[in-house]
């Protein structure tokens, strides 16, 4: 009786943890439930809390981070000198930045610790934006006028290029260095003629001049330039490449959900940031929706080694990069998509 009784024991021992042991395997290694803590990273968006950079805070809503064993810190980025720098410091893990700028600023010598992972925009943004009242319709109107714009920003470093292209002399238009939250409040003064800027500043601009918006785009010349692209450090890369793909695929997760579903994800960054109204995030997010789309139904976050390389050309040509910079020294292409 006893040694029936020890036996019944010892079986009911052995299922338990056999139990235990097939609820463990189950699930997958990153998952929420496979008992592992989550990694904690820190990720910063290209500028605040606007649309463009929503994506973040839909990713960690929906859960898209925690499916992928990552608990994120998201930080409000302030361009790309601040954000290379919090990588370089080891602030940050990952950042969001203009794309065709740190690769000026990577040719440079300047920054030249990072790599990009994924395009969050297919094309540049860049844009030169004016009200219709100042006449300005085609580039050549640039002519003679002055144009507002962030000191050493992209605007500035790519006009001679985009200038040059568009049939007009970069040379005869002035630039006024202002600070990126003064240019639509310059321009609806009408204390310039027209801001280099980004093409989803069109409904602030709209809204702060109470005038129609004309916008010309850098893009309209310069088509293989990227616009906004996720950044990582090359020692993040060689020490973790999983965690860079599982923080990579959660964050387009994020920007897919976000340009197909404007409406929630402007309500989410607006809980995250009050004083954002939800429909400036909706105007800014459905503004770059296409930028967003590779053409021919490519997957969003592509870079393909051949326009990155175009992209340096440009560059290059325009004197903003020396020669013999490389496409694999800007953009990870064993962790990016590529079409």
């Amino acid at each position: 009786m006893v040694g029936r009784t020890r036996l019944l024991a010892t079986s009911l021992l052995v299922m338990a943890l056999t139990g235990v042991a097939g609820c463990g395997g189950e699930s997958g290694p990153e998952g929420a439930e496979s008992g592992r803590a989550p990694d904690r990273v820190t990720y910063m968006t290209a500028f605040g809390a606007v649309g463009r950079d929503a994506f973040a805070w839909v990713a960690r809503e929906k859960g898209y981070f925690a499916e992928a064993g990552l608990e994120v810190e998201i930080k409000e980025g302030a361009g790309n000198v601040t954000n290379l720098t919090a990588l370089r410091s080891q602030q940050a893990q990952f950042a969001a930045l203009d794309f065709t700028g740190a690769v000026i600023q990577a040719g440079k010598g300047e920054f030249t610790d990072w790599r990009a992972v994924a395009a969050i925009h297919q094309q540049t943004l860049v844009s030169i934006m004016t009200t219709k009242d100042t006449g300005i319709t085609t580039p050549k109107d640039l002519e003679g006028r002055t144009v507002a714009a962030a000191s050493g920003s992209v605007n500035q470093l790519l006009f001679p290029a985009y200038a040059r292209l568009a049939g007009f002399d970069p040379n005869r238009v002035t630039f006024q260095n202002a600070q990126t939250t003064a240019l639509n409040g310059l321009m609806a003064g009408r204390k310039v003629d027209a801001l280099g800027t980004f093409l989803l500043s069109r409904s602030a601009l709209e809204t702060a001049a109470k005038k129609e918006v004309v916008v010309l785009p850098y893009s309209d010349y310069l088509a293989n330039l990227f616009g906004n692209a996720i950044i990582t450090t090359p020692a993040l890369l060689e020490r973790d490449p999983d965690l860079v793909k599982r923080f990579t695929g959660a964050a387009l997760k994020g920007l897919r959900h976000s340009v197909e579903h404007p409406e929630e994800a402007a309500g989410i960054l607006n809980r995250v940031k009050p004083t954002y109204p939800v429909a400036a995030g909706v105007a800014e997010i459905k503004a770059m929706t296409s930028a967003v789309t590779p053409a021919a139904g490519g997957r969003i976050g592509t870079m393909n080694r051949e326009r990155v390389a175009q992209t340096i050309a440009v560059l290059a040509e325009s004197g903003l990069v020396p020669a013999g910079l490389t496409p694999e020294a800007v953009v990870d292409f064993g962790i990016v998509e590529q079409s």
